[in-house]
């Protein structure tokens, strides 16, 4: 029942243009934000002031109602960025800016890491990758079984390969930066996989992050470069970014990466703060002796 639901949802709004989109999705955020005691707002608020305690109570409470119209921004959107064709939804990309570092990168033979967080419209900025370049990407299959082949055809209909987040994908990570390929990751997922993680802050909280980045970056000596699609007001469109991440991504002291791993998505963040996904769980896993916040 609730794949149906979601399906009929997403076939709905893929039958309006972006701005109205937009439009419908503010109204529904602003109508969030009037039920406090609701898990989603109670996450958002959490994180928000996890991450933001120098912002008074009446500026968390904004950005929290921000953050809630942005988030349904991102869900609404959804049936236009799988459903449209890939030459339409890659339409509403109206700027781009910096791609020569990615270009560049890529010149030096050894792949590329492109680095997607949930910023924006981030499925957005994996289908403009995948049309432009050779593209592997891992992404963790939904919940819902019943979504996975709608999600998964529209990530490939561009060209790119999409895996699980497997061992059999993170080898296809490496076969393909072999090929002085682009391999894609969201590096601000939890990890779950044993020995997958340590704790790193992130916008001063200590946060449970990935090291396969790291570890491939040093490896092989990989450039790393960030980019999110950030959405334009009033249905505009998107503004996709290309930001080349610090040396220190690839450091010999994992720590050290790891935490410049977190500083390149906080940057990214601090641009459109509105628009992260803070209905995410990103603290669920605490170090020891530390209590859970949600």
């Amino acid at each position: 029942m609730r794949v149906f639901v979601i399906k009929s949802l997403l076939y709905l709004f893929a039958q309006w243009p972006l701005p109205v989109i937009h439009a419908i999705a503010g109204l529904l955020g602003r109508l969030l934000a009037k039920f406090p005691r609701l898990r989603l707002v109670q996450v958002i608020r959490t994180n928000i002031q996890l991450c933001f305690p120098q912002l008074s109570t009446l500026a968390q409470t904004e950005l929290v109602q921000h953050s809630l119209i942005e988030t349904c921004k991102t869900f609404s959107e959804l049936g236009a960025l799988w459903l449209w064709p890939a030459s339409s939804v890659l339409k509403l990309i109206t700027q781009v800016s910096n791609e020569a570092c990615l270009q560049t990168a890529l010149q030096q033979g050894k792949g590329v890491i492109l680095l997607t967080p949930h910023l924006g419209a981030w499925e957005l900025a994996g289908l403009y990758a995948s049309s432009h370049y050779p593209l592997t990407a891992l992404y963790r299959p939904p919940k819902l079984a019943g979504l996975h082949e709608l999600i998964h055809t529209a990530r490939e209909r561009a060209g790119g390969h999409f895996l699980p987040t497997t061992q059999r994908g993170v080898r296809a990570l490496a076969e393909a930066l072999r090929r002085g390929e682009v391999i894609g990751i969201l590096p601000d997922q939890v990890p779950t996989e044993m020995n997958a993680g340590i704790f790193a802050e992130f916008f001063g909280v200590p946060t449970y992050t990935m090291v396969l980045v790291s570890r491939l970056a040093r490896k092989r000596g990989v450039p790393v470069i960030f980019t999110y699609a950030e959405r334009l007001p009033t249905g505009q469109g998107f503004h996709l970014h290309f930001l080349p991440a610090t040396p220190d991504i690839a450091s010999d002291y994992l720590a050290k990466a790891v935490r410049a791993l977190n500083a390149g998505i906080e940057h990214c963040v601090l641009t459109c703060p509105t628009q992260y996904q803070w209905s995410y769980k990103r603290f669920k896993l605490r170090p020891e002796g530390k209590m859970a916040v949600y």
